[in-house]
């Protein structure tokens, strides 16, 4: 069996012992975030000598990697992340996953990695999708969707490997942050920095991630629920959390969010929520933010609100900023109206309970 395609084909291999009706029943009840697995898998090869081949649905389970692959010694892998929905009439509906396709291949781009082309990328997600659709939880949940590249050849020369897997595999999930809706806390990182100018912060890559954990432990120690990067020149200009962007509402009703500029990643949620924001008529400035800023601004009242975004979290609203120095609230401590507001109404397009007027959701099933 395999999935029409003008170009690339993709092969069916079904699992002959998937998880029973009743245990996937169970583990949907409360999967968490990213420790639930589905039955299935795609897995595609390149080599410089051939390009894609061998795509294909296969059942979930270990990769086999030469102890020399290139991914182990020098990094070479990229991701992304995105989720498929269930509607209430039984549609599933992907949100904006062509932006998805395009980013990683930004970040294939920037790492020396071959591009995925887009239909390979678009075909791989939706034949999982439907293959385990039975996995996609109802209500608040979603089935979050992880392609992945890596570098498998088996050579420990310093140069751009020859041969790459690219990997899709799906976790039914709930919300990001255990508190739900409630508005989360924050740790402002001085010491580690996530990305520099000319590095790979616009790039979704394992090492940003890696990058960060030390600040996100510090983060844990702090209570705090994330942890937020300065620029690396000065440590003085707010960056981006962990995995999540930031904007910042004042009390005008103008929202600001740090620019991109090669050490941000680009996030799909990020450029949805500008395009929100202005259609309510707010202003949004992409423009340098500092930390001291926003200090003086929460302490002043002129900043109202403030949010995180991301395809994991969607959007949360932060409370309460962590320092050296000390805390500070933002607004009352709760998560603001705007950001009610434009989470509101971004789940209620992802889930297709609004009408889709941008063309931004992507029907795979009726």
């Amino acid at each position: 069996m395999t999935a029409s395609s003008n170009t690339h084909e993709i092969k069916i291999e079904f699992h002959t012992s998937p998880v029973s009706d009743a245990d996937r029943i169970k583990a949907l009840e409360t999967p968490g975030f990213g420790k639930v697995f589905t039955d299935h898998m795609v897995l595609a090869k390149w080599t410089s000598d051939k390009g894609w081949h061998d795509a294909k649905v296969t059942p979930r389970r270990p990769l086999e990697l030469d102890p020399a692959s290139a991914v182990l010694h020098y990094a070479q892998e990229i991701f992304e992340g995105m989720k498929a929905y269930k509607a209430e009439d039984g549609r599933i509906l992907l949100f904006r996953p062509e932006q998805n396709a395009q980013r990683f291949n930004q970040s294939a781009e920037r790492m020396a990695m071959p591009e995925v082309p887009e239909d390979l990328f678009l075909k791989a997600v939706e034949e999982l999708v439907r293959i385990d659709k039975n996995w996609i939880p109802s209500g608040d949940g979603s089935l979050y969707l992880r392609p992945f590249m890596f570098a498998n050849e088996a050579f420990l020369g310093v140069r751009p490997a020859q041969e790459y897997i690219f990997c899709v595999i799906a976790s039914p999930v709930g919300a990001y942050f255990k508190g739900g809706a409630k508005a989360v806390s924050l740790w402002v990182e001085t010491e580690y920095t996530r990305a520099a100018a000319g590095g790979t912060g616009a790039a979704k890559c394992g090492g940003n991630y890696a990058a960060s954990l030390v600040a996100q432990a510090e983060a844990a120690k702090k209570n705090c629920d994330q942890v937020v990067f300065l620029d690396a020149a000065e440590h003085r200009w707010i960056e981006e959390l962990g995995g999540m962007n930031v904007f910042f509402v004042m009390n005008d009703g103008t929202v600001v969010t740090p620019p991109l500029g090669g050490t941000i990643l680009p996030g799909i949620t990020r450029a949805s929520v500008i395009v929100l924001a202005k259609e309510k008529g707010l202003k949004v400035e992409q423009r340098p933010y500092s930390f001291a800023e926003w200090q003086a601004d929460a302490e002043s009242g002129k900043l109202v609100e403030a949010f995180a975004c991301g395809t994991a979290a969607v959007l949360a609203g932060i409370g309460l900023v962590r320092h050296a120095g000390g805390e500070f609230k933002v607004g009352d401590g709760e998560t603001g109206k705007l950001t009610t507001d434009l989470r509101n109404e971004l789940v209620g397009l992802q889930k297709g309970v609004t009408n889709d007027e941008r063309g931004w959701t992507r029907r795979i099933m009726a």
